[in-house]
């Protein structure tokens, strides 16, 4: 606690000495935008020590103010006044700040409190809530309107109110859906759904120009496929329309254990390529994970009672490897869900004496990864540094990558290796339209290293993270980075290879005078 508070004075006299002295000029020019900005501008201390820093606790930035916004118009003309300036001062949209990298900061610019609109009581034009439309010109086809302040766990709690839910889903939903929306949005349902961006129907768009734009894939669709997955550059979403389906009421939620990858792996991809116009039987939701000998593990699903053998065999073998497979059933399906999980297993070769399972809520089962930050939290272990890697590996180098980095670097670290998440998914499940980067095979790995690292240790792990980027350069396996921390504009190119030529004349049309998330560092080398 003594050490927390002490970081946070260091901070808080940081922030005011730099935005006084270094940022004066910028500062001042802030403060005499429009009365209708000027009003929602803070320099609080704690707000400005927020909005300097995310979840990742390595990078800390300082922004002169952050804008509570009460309209999409206070939005859009604090951009329009940074925009009429001689010297523009920069402006990042701020969900819940989940970012790792300082992706949402703004140095010497404005932040603008995305969550502010959550407060129906300064929503002044009713752009930041959450809607439900069941009734559309299309029988059976649902939407909600959903504010790009809102987060994805109330979106959650309002459709379910109506039976209905979004199909495609993060692993942790207290995030904002413009945030999510900015980067993709993943996790096991997206290999049957595609990624979060797929599912949107309409946005609203504050460009960088300040413009307020609706677009789809009908109307401006140049602005809808760049702003999907484009890390801000172009636009801050202001509103976005997402399908829904009906929900169903129960999981059935199981973990299997593997100790061959190859095994693990062909199972994953014979479950993500099951043909849904065909097969009636079909998983909801694949996942994988590994249980490393180096590492403490989070054995808090199984039994008591099976944790230790579990552990036996994570130490026999160095590396267990987890399949995470859920199927979804309604009250009235529940005779009929237990056969069908048994077809589902059927032709998997776990290891027999390793399956468990759990029959839990839908909702329970989307909010799982809330229920680890409640234990976490107390404890102070929520907020320390988060030296995370996310990428997509292609199919083909899968087990390159398994060699090269699962074995060759984890196992032979002495850093305790976070949770590592590997599990397939289907390229003609995404829109190449969208700006997100993704390989150029049918099907690819999510690979994520979720490190939860002490402060002393921060620099070990980016040693480590730099490790497996440097073999898969080495070994030629051609990655993409999901959440990408690029530090060149050649590593930009590279991340966008073809599309790097598009994503620069989105840049000029919709944010020339490159004011919108300066964080992402993107066009600043």
């Amino acid at each position: 606690m003594a050490r927390s508070l002490i970081l946070m004075l260091l901070w808080l006299t940081s922030i005011l000495v730099v935005s006084e002295g270094q940022h004066g000029t910028l500062l001042s020019s802030v403060f005499q935008a429009p009365t209708q900005v000027a009003i929602r501008l803070s320099r609080d201390p704690v707000s400005l020590l927020e909005g300097s820093t995310d979840f990742g606790h390595i990078v800390h930035k300082n922004p002169v103010a952050i804008m509570n916004p009460a309209s999409t118009s206070d939005i859009s003309v604090l951009v329009k006044f940074s925009n009429s300036l001689p010297i523009p001062f920069s402006v990042a949209a701020r969900g819940e700040g989940h970012s790792v990298n300082g992706q949402s900061m703004a140095f010497g610019g404005v932040v603008v409190n995305m969550s502010s609109f959550r407060d129906s009581s300064t929503d002044n034009d009713g752009s930041g809530g959450i809607l439900v439309t069941e009734k559309t010109a299309a029988p059976g086809v649902h939407y909600v309107d959903v504010g790009g302040g809102q987060r994805w766990i109330d979106v959650l709690h309002e459709t379910m109110k109506r039976g209905l839910s979004p199909r495609s889903w993060t692993d942790y939903l207290y995030l904002t859906v413009g945030g999510t929306l900015s980067n993709a949005g993943i996790s096991g349902q997206t290999f049957r759904f595609g990624p979060q961006i797929q599912n949107v129907y309409e946005l609203d768009v504050v460009t960088g120009e300040g413009e307020e734009i609706t677009c789809s894939r009908e109307i401006n669709s140049d602005l809808f496929y760049a702003v999907l997955g484009g890390l801000g550059q172009f636009g801050i979403i202001i509103r976005a329309r997402i399908a829904l389906a009906p929900a169903p009421t129960r999981v059935k939620w199981l973990s299997l254990l593997y100790d061959d990858f190859s095994v693990l792996s062909a199972d994953q991809e014979k479950l993500i390529s099951m043909n849904e116009s065909v097969e009636t039987n079909m998983p909801n939701y694949v996942e994988g994970s590994l249980l490393l000998n180096q590492s403490s593990m989070d054995l808090s699903f199984y039994p008591e009672a099976d944790r230790p053998r579990i552990t036996s065999l994570v130490q026999q073998n160095g590396i267990v490897y987890v399949l995470e497979l859920a199927k979804y059933y309604t009250n009235d399906s529940h005779a009929r869900v237990e056969q069908e999980v048994e077809e589902l297993l059927s032709g998997l070769k776990f290891l027999s004496s390793f399956k468990f399972e759990k029959d839990v809520s839908y909702e329970e089962f989307l909010d799982r990864v809330h229920s680890v930050e409640l234990v976490l939290r107390p404890q102070g272990l929520w907020d320390l540094p988060h030296p995370w890697l996310n990428m997509f590996v292609p199919k083909s180098r899968i087990m390159d990558f398994h060699d090269g980095v699962f074995k060759g670097i984890l196992l032979n670290q002495t850093i305790p290796s976070g949770l590592v998440l590997v599990y397939p998914m289907n390229r003609n499940k995404w829109d190449d339209k969208m700006s997100a980067m993704i390989p150029d095979e049918d099907i690819f790995y999510v690979v994520s290293f979720l490190h939860t690292s002490t402060y002393d240790q921060v620099e070990a792990f980016k040693e480590q993270n730099q490790m497996v980027l440097q073999f898969c350069e080495e070994a030629g396996i051609q990655i993409k980075k999901y959440l990408p921390q690029n530090l060149t504009r050649k590593q930009w190119m590279d991340h966008f290879g073809d599309k790097w030529k598009l994503f620069q004349q989105r840049k000029v049309q919709y944010d020339p005078k490159h004011i919108l998330s300066p964080g992402q560092a993107i066009f600043s080398h």
